[in-house]
């Protein structure tokens, strides 16, 4: 996946919102040296959860290099709670599913993997980010990570456009 630079990823995310995606947008960034001090689990058994929704970020997109593909974001019951009373309660966790979109004979289909994009609440553990931790884990690895120590930057500080939102830029939809 691309790296994008912090003064491209900014400009890329605030058009992102600006385009009304709804998407649970992570900007991803390599992982630091530095040993991430409360690493975020992978989401064991994601796709046995509540799907929220899903979208495809299409070529043209600002964040089309990075995060081009189809979208689905899965949320387990804590998470579904939040959706339903606006403010997330902690062991709330969402998902979003990275898939490359394939398009053939007038079809999109969804082919590898990219990145499983996971928030995990939890209110004294990420107390500097909202009570959110923020990970990414490469294409199918449950250990491979994309965002490590660097979620403050590469993550949180576009969430923090969401802040009424309890930080979480997706919706349910009943």
């Amino acid at each position: 996946m691309p790296t994008l630079n912090a003064s491209a990823r900014r400009l890329a995310v605030r058009s992102a919102i600006a385009a009304s995606t709804g998407a649970a947008v992570l900007a991803f960034a390599p992982p630091s040296a530095a040993a991430d001090p409360a690493p975020v689990p992978y989401p064991t058994g994601y796709r046995n959860w509540t799907h929220v929704k899903s979208l495809q970020i299409q070529s043209g997109h600002p964040l089309y290099d990075a995060f081009g593909g189809i979208h689905h974001l899965y949320a387990n019951a804590k998470a579904m709670e939040g959706y339903r009373k606006g403010r997330f309660p902690d062991g709330a966790v969402i998902v979003f599913d990275l898939l490359e979109a394939k398009e053939a004979d007038k079809t999109v289909g969804t082919g590898a993997r990219k990145v499983v994009g996971v928030m995990h609440k939890d209110s004294k553990r990420w107390a500097a980010t909202g009570g959110w931790g923020y990970e990414g884990f490469k294409g199918d690895s449950r250990t491979e990570r994309a965002v490590g120590a660097n979620a403050a930057t590469a993550c949180h500080a576009c969430h923090t456009a969401q802040k009424d939102k309890d930080y979480v830029f997706s919706a349910w939809q009943p």
